[in-house]
């Protein structure tokens, strides 16, 4: 299916990321699709709480959840979008990975996180950065206005020293701007900008979704997709090249269930 955007469009919002470190695609996906999503997520995260909720290791009150890669959350629709995948090529080259599907969920109780990376830089000896290696596609299941706990984004941080951009933040001179979303949203950013979760101060979960999109050359074992073979034989060829560097399985029952991605803050 064609995308919304065409390239002289992608091509502009490729260097709008460049200097700010994301964009924002507004009422990109359907409200419908992602309120199915939403819906089907919820027991995932009760189980995921009853099960190592106690680790608190993104903060109090916040989640990291997986999703698994069947059913409703193998959707291709939302994964092959052709605007998303445009604009992946554009940022870090032809030959992409698609190396992550998850969830990032604050609660009441949540409270405003160390501002951090979401990666190490690739050279640590050296002081300077390069261009985008990794990407998050961030949606949310839900609307997320300011007191549903928005990301807080160091704009243009991507290309600085880690040290440089909290230099910056704490002199005032760049600042962190929560950036609201609705349902349909979809954001795309470079995972080494400085930011953080704020409060979620409501009675409802905030579920944001996150799809990893990398570099051909990118693998942090740490992040991953399990695909059951079932599955992985009705994906289009694109999607099985999307997807090659993760492990199929015959059943996700053969999987174990415990979050191997712990330490996200650098």
């Amino acid at each position: 299916m064609p995308g919304r955007y065409d390239a002289a469009a992608l091509d502009r919002l490729a260097e709008d990321f460049r200097r700010d470190s994301f964009v924002i695609l507004r009422e990109h996906f359907p409200v419908d699709k992602l309120k199915a999503w939403a819906e089907a997520f919820r027991p995932l995260l009760d189980e995921h709480i009853a099960r190592e909720g106690h680790l608190q290791n993104r903060g109090s009150a916040r989640y990291y959840v997986t999703l698994p890669f069947q059913g409703i959350f193998a959707d291709p629709a939302i994964f092959e979008d052709e605007d998303v995948l445009g604009l992946v090529e554009r940022i870090v080259g032809k030959d992409p990975v698609m190396c992550q599907l998850a969830t990032d969920t604050p609660l009441k109780g949540s409270d405003y996180q160390e501002v951090h990376r979401d990666t190490p830089p690739l050279f640590p000896e050296i002081e300077a950065e390069t261009p985008s290696y990794q990407l998050a596609v961030n949606f949310p299941l839900c609307d997320v206005p300011p007191e549903m706990g928005p990301i807080e984004i160091a704009r243009g941080t991507h290309m600085m020293t880690r040290d440089e951009g909290l230099r910056r933040i704490q002199s005032g001179e760049i600042a962190l701007e929560p950036y609201t979303m609705r349902l349909g949203d979809v954001m795309i950013r470079d995972v080494r900008h400085l930011h953080r979760g704020t409060p979620n101060v409501t009675d409802n979960p905030r579920p944001m979704v996150v799809i990893g999109y990398s570099r051909r050359w990118l693998f942090r074992p740490e992040v991953s997709i399990t695909i059951p073979r079932e599955v992985h034989e009705r994906l289009s060829p694109r999607a099985r090249h999307l997807l090659r560097y993760n492990r199929v399985v015959e059943t996700l029952d053969e999987v174990g269930k415990d979050e191997s991605y712990q330490a996200f803050a650098f």
